[in-house]
């Protein structure tokens, strides 16, 4: 079998003076059979071509000349959108558009106002009966709100209802621990107002929250229903009294305590509000908001901490002296 004919790669340069001398015939005339070798833009070696075509980017130059040309000459708005749409470009829009979620209400319907001295007063005190009969004059439109639930919600009541929202207020406490990985059923027990006030700062910050247990047992103090948008689409909001005993500590990134203690057991007074789309047959009760009355003392701050930054040590001036008494002299 006959050896297979080797290939003769040529250099670039060695064809172009082959090229100029080729072979003439006798009357002057160049051969047709002479050699014309021709200089070859592929590499030598096939291999790697993969990787030696990834070592280039082609990219297109932007034109000068038409972005000058378009500043002198003023194009309209419908002209640029296309021209862009042409290139591939996004023309940024002028108007923005802010997303609304309807899922939930941006605020507190006809906030409850908690009687000074709630907690603390009894029914016997003159102060007790008085924030009583006050509360009995406001029960007029609780009472229709919580007809307006039952026509949507059955089995809603104002007196069994407190006991299923202290189970959500306690899970939703306990899955802020950690925000991050409980994200998703946390906003299914928090609306989408809440949320973002319950987890802020908490990046930064571990919090260990128990609940001990109740003073009095939950009660539900106000309802009220609105509409939003249309008629049909309506939303309740229910405020639950809690008066319960708790621990709360919170640690900073450091690991250090900055405020309460997980030993130390405190007497906690709060008005929770409680809010559901109830037109939508597939919502649930979730925390919205809390009322935090202005005659209850403003707690104690937390204590902020700071890498401590390295110092140089300053020189006493009792050494300092015997060199200044050598200068002087």
């Amino acid at each position: 079998m006959a050896a297979p004919m080797a290939r003769v790669f040529w250099s670039s340069s060695y064809a172009k003076i082959l090229n100029k001398l080729r072979p003439l015939n006798c009357y002057g005339e160049v051969c047709p059979s002479a050699l014309v070798i021709q200089n070859r833009s592929k590499h030598w070696n096939p291999k790697f071509k993969k990787e030696r075509r990834q070592k280039f980017m082609k990219f297109e130059l932007p034109n000068y000349e038409e972005q000058t040309k378009g500043r002198k000459e003023k194009t309209s708005l419908d002209e640029e959108r296309k021209k862009m749409k042409k290139e591939g470009r996004k023309h940024p829009s002028s108007f923005s558009v802010k997303p609304i979620s309807i899922s939930s209400t941006s605020n507190v319907l006809e906030q409850y106002v908690p009687p000074e001295g709630d907690g603390k007063t009894s029914l016997i005190s003159k102060t007790g009966a008085k924030d009583k009969l006050s509360e009995f004059g406001k029960t007029g439109k609780s009472y229709n709100a919580i007809r307006k639930i039952k026509q949507f919600e059955e089995h809603f009541s104002s007196k069994t209802f407190p006991s299923e929202a202290i189970e959500i207020f306690k899970e939703a406490q306990k899955l802020i621990e950690d925000v991050e990985k409980n994200e998703d059923r946390l906003h299914e027990l928090v609306t989408e107002y809440a949320y973002p006030q319950m987890t802020v700062g908490l990046d930064t910050k571990t919090m260990r929250w128990n609940f001990v247990d109740s003073i009095e047992p939950p009660r539900t103090v106000h309802c009220r229903t609105t509409d939003l948008l249309t008629k049909d689409n309506l939303y309740a909001q229910v405020t639950v009294r809690f008066h319960t005993r708790q621990t709360l500590a919170i640690y900073d990134r450091f690991g250090r305590l900055t405020y309460g203690s997980e030993d130390l057991i405190k007497d906690v007074l709060e008005f929770v509000v409680f809010e559901k789309h109830i037109s939508d047959e597939y919502a649930s009760w979730r925390i919205h908001s809390k009322i935090i009355p202005k005659w209850i003392p403003v707690r104690d701050p937390l204590h902020k901490t700071y890498i401590k930054p390295h110092m140089e040590p300053i020189p006493d001036e009792e050494e300092d002296k015997p060199e200044k008494e050598a200068a002087k002299a």
